[in-house]
């Protein structure tokens, strides 16, 4: 990956919605050239998605949580029926396989403390082979996604 790649994925990082128009100005390419480029990108696994980043406040979610949890087994079968299940969870908005103390890390995000006690009962608790789990309401974001630093990209 050169410079200009790199000068591409920041922009696109900041503003995926950016015209191939203006990306092929700001980078000094014809237009056509620059859609070669984001092709060849995608191509290359490079950039996966678009998507619009939203304010979850802004639509009505007001609670968001990080659960940690531990699985009574650690077998390939019983990890994989867990993670099955855990990507039909649609208030969970990523999930982490770990290492240490926990086995899982699960960023969830909801309407109110009702709805996150409502997650832990009646869903988190039928969850194959989930042993134990503890949660950590979140007070504010520090740091929010902001894509990746592309100083050390090979």
């Amino acid at each position: 990956m050169n410079q200009l790649d790199k000068n591409i994925l920041e922009t696109l990082q900041r503003q995926a919605d950016i015209s191939n128009k203006d990306l092929a100005a700001q980078n000094g390419l014809a237009e056509s050239s620059m859609l070669n480029r984001v092709k060849n990108l995608k191509e290359k696994g490079i950039i996966t998605a678009y998507r619009a980043v939203i304010n979850p406040k802004a639509i009505g979610y007001s609670v968001q949580a990080l659960i940690m949890i531990n699985l009574s087994q650690h077998q390939i079968q019983s990890i994989a029926s867990f993670e099955e299940r855990l990507m039909q969870i649609p208030e969970v908005k990523v999930g982490y396989h770990l290492t240490g103390r926990y086995d899982y890390a699960l960023h969830v995000v909801l309407r109110d403390i009702d709805h996150l006690a409502t997650l832990i009962k009646n869903t988190l608790s039928k969850l194959p082979g989930l042993e134990r789990q503890e949660t950590f309401l979140i007070f504010s974001s520090v740091k929010e996604e902001r894509g990746y630093s592309l100083d050390y990209a090979i």
